[in-house]
């Protein structure tokens, strides 16, 4: 699908610090800063912990399971926020003096998402734990909660995700985004929401003069930013303050080297800069090694791989995760065209029109990709994507990914109200939800879903456009205002890296990496060097194309020890 360059409306008050260079006040006012506060990035500046609902009685009861020695099972989730969830937990409670803590976390193969009852039967019998801590999951699990209950463990369930009408039965449960919540920021991940209840045990057991009165070394907290990072980047949660100060501090610790062994094996091993690091290298090197050990195989591999302190073994587990990733990318590609091979049945000269909302099913797709697939699938044609993959003989699970105008969750909630019979259960966010439900009732609910997203979204909504930041002039081509972006941010989700627009006279273009567009461009007579990733090569090199419209990030190239301005090409179109 073509795209259209749309730039940012510029607000009619610009924020104005005298501190920053003019394209930042202009970068952060059409962000929404209206003050310098707003960009602090002190530890200082997190939100209180005690604003969390629930949050007091969490620390009561793990204080007393903590006081009496008793057995504590962390029951993660098989992505990147679960994976850095269960080993943030873990690291706190060991480091409180905690001596039985172990943790479990669900094949998605065999016993689906989250808390269910067949996984507390498997808790029960390998461990038979005294309280289940749940991260990022927990929140829709009733029947996994009762089934604990049953068995006389306490459960404490920390999450992020939306709650359904009804809440389970836990001990207690830690969500901000609980109905009557105080707690500000509503875009914590799991692992922020679990790092949280572990910063307030320990204040509690400052209080109490456990770690004197035991001997142990009283717990840095900082040191589990790293892993915090790792976990609110990949989980593409909106960076608003809050998150962007525990992800620039967790980065600042890895930039340091004072981060896990296992996160830098996977820096290692993806090819990224540990001094240099961004956000960006968690959420497309790192993030996706970690979540290919749950997608294709277990999480335990990548949980382990962040709770070693060995970084020979790190290396190793991180060789593991990489080959498991690679396996998971072909996997990916070939479920990619047989998707594309689906949709061109839809022919807009024949009338055939494409769905507003996207359903896709084939009996030999992996469960553990469709997640991956309907991500890629909502990016090239710019409409929500559902795909799924067969569960068993009579179920299939869904995975879906929206745009910006819809909120997913929400519409497959309408369709469970309108529809009662299609869907089986479903969780998730606003751009991301998971569903399940059975192979018969593909059909109608494909139908539904395109009904519902259909009312909800504009034709204007459904342009792909590519939004930028504006035109820069040849001046702010430097390695300074390179410089000067790259350490403004982090920039992610809901706080985008500044992309600019322009067109430029092209001196070379050549193949690199056999899809990989390199060129030299030009712009008021200053050369500057831009390359545009995975590009159409049957539209590109194009010889006969003097001049081009690009949309671009600065970046900052580094070879043989000589730094120079890049210019990272995200859509180009001749000028």
């Amino acid at each position: 699908m073509s795209k259209k360059i749309i730039r940012r409306t510029q607000p009619s008050e610009l924020f104005v610090s005298h501190d920053l260079h003019p394209l930042l006040q202009r970068i952060y006012s059409v962000r929404g800063i209206t003050s310098s506060a707003e960009l602090e990035r002190g530890l200082e500046k997190l939100l209180p912990y005690r604003d969390l609902m629930g949050i007091d009685q969490a620390v009561t009861c793990l204080a007393a399971v903590l006081q009496a020695q008793q057995k504590i099972l962390i029951v993660g989730d098989f992505d990147a926020d679960g994976a850095t969830s269960t080993a943030v937990a873990i690291r706190a409670l060991r480091s409180f003096g905690a001596l039985h803590v172990d943790f479990l976390v669900p094949n998605r193969f065999a016993f689906g998402y989250g808390l269910t009852p067949e996984l507390v039967e498997v808790a029960q019998r390998e461990f038979s734990p005294a309280v289940i801590i749940t991260v990022d999951n927990g929140i829709s699990n009733h029947a996994g909660v009762a089934r604990a209950k049953a068995f006389g463990m306490k459960v404490v369930v920390t999450d992020h995700h939306l709650p359904g009408p009804t809440l389970p039965e836990a001990d207690v449960i830690v969500n901000p985004n609980q109905h009557h919540d105080i707690f500000p920021s509503k875009n914590l991940a799991g692992v922020g929401v679990v790092f949280y209840v572990m910063l307030a045990l320990r204040r509690h057991l400052l209080e109490k003069n456990w770690f004197t009165e035991k001997n142990l070394p009283e717990p840095n907290m900082s040191k589990l930013l790293d892993i915090v990072a790792l976990g609110t980047v990949a989980d593409v949660v909106p960076l608003d303050q809050n998150n962007r100060i525990l992800v620039y501090q967790g980065l600042r610790r890895i930039r340091a080297g004072q981060c896990v062994p296992g996160i830098t094996a996977l820096l290692e091993i993806a090819g990224r800069h540990q001094t240099r690091l961004v956000a960006a290298d968690l959420g497309f090197a790192v993030g996706p090694r970690l979540n290919a050990a749950g997608r294709l195989d277990d999480m335990s591999l990548g949980i382990n791989c962040l709770l070693t302190d060995d970084i020979t073994k790190a290396r190793k587990i991180a060789a593991m995760l990489s080959d498991l990733n690679e396996e998971r990318r072909t996997i990916e590609q070939e479920m990619q065209q047989q998707a594309l091979a689906i949709l061109t049945k839809f022919q807009p000269e024949k009338n055939e029109r494409m769905p507003t909302g996207i359903s896709l099913f084939d009996d030999q797709w992996h469960q553990g990709v469709i997640g991956i697939l309907a991500s890629r699938i909502k990016d090239r044609f710019h409409r929500p994507v559902i795909a799924f993959a067969p569960a068993s003989d009579d179920q299939i699970k869904g995975s879906a990914r929206s745009i910006p105008g819809l909120h997913i969750r929400d519409a497959l909630a309408e369709i469970a109200t309108r529809y009662p019979q299609l869907i089986d259960k479903f969780g998730g966010h606003a751009m991301a939800a998971g569903l399940t439900l059975s192979r018969s009732a593909f059909d109608n609910f494909a139908k539904a879903f395109d009904e519902v997203v259909s009312r909800h979204l504009t034709e204007e909504q459904l342009h792909n456009c590519v939004i930028s930041d504006g035109e820069l002039s040849h001046s702010d081509l430097t390695l300074d205002v390179a410089e000067v972006l790259r350490e403004a941010g982090p920039w992610g989700q809901a706080f985008p890296e500044p992309l600019f627009d322009g067109t430029f006279e092209i001196l070379e273009q050549r193949l690199v990496g056999n899809k990989h567009l390199k060129m030299v461009l030009m712009k008021e007579g200053q050369p500057i060097d831009a390359i545009a990733f995975n590009i159409d090569i049957n539209a590109w090199p194009n010889h006969r194309c003097e001049r081009v419209h690009i949309a671009y990030r600065m970046d900052v190239n580094e070879f043989r020890g000589r730094r120079t301005v890049q210019l990272i090409v995200e859509h180009l179109a001749e000028g």
